[in-house]
């Protein structure tokens, strides 16, 4: 996806849900949704291991329909075989939009997310792109 299509995505975006997320504020993920929501975004994080409890004042979900909200971008930070199986879930849900962190690269998933009609960011961040695109 090229910088004008991404930076209109996140022009459009109100809800993310940010799977994979870690308790521990060392993590990648953990700064991300700080970043993310001191930039405005409701985000939803979501960790089964972590359900019911609160990560940076959001309840954590175990899995995207969970959520009774429509969700803008689904955010991974899982690895890549994991990404088929979240994207699946994307899709059942109607999310807008799958967004791949850095490192994450499923094409099939990514194929699939496509032609379901969802908008597809592959190995990217979205507090990078976020801060370049936007500021």
């Amino acid at each position: 996806m090229n910088d004008k299509k991404i930076m209109q995505l996140l022009s459009d975006t109100k809800t993310i849900a940010l799977i994979g997320i870690s308790p521990k504020t060392a993590r990648p993920s953990y700064q991300v949704m700080a970043y993310l929501q001191q930039a405005g975004y409701k985000v939803l994080p979501i960790n089964p291991g972590q359900e019911g409890k609160q990560i940076l004042g959001e309840k954590v979900y175990a899995k995207l329909s969970d959520i009774d909200m429509h969700i803008d971008i689904v955010d991974i930070f899982l690895r890549t075989e994991f990404v088929g199986e979240i994207v699946d879930e994307a899709i059942k849900v109607k999310a807008s939009a799958v967004w791949m962190q850095l490192g994450i690269d499923n094409e099939k998933a990514a194929a699939m997310a496509r032609n379901a009609g969802l908008e597809v960011v592959v190995d990217r961040c979205t507090k990078i792109e976020h801060t370049r695109l936007i500021g």
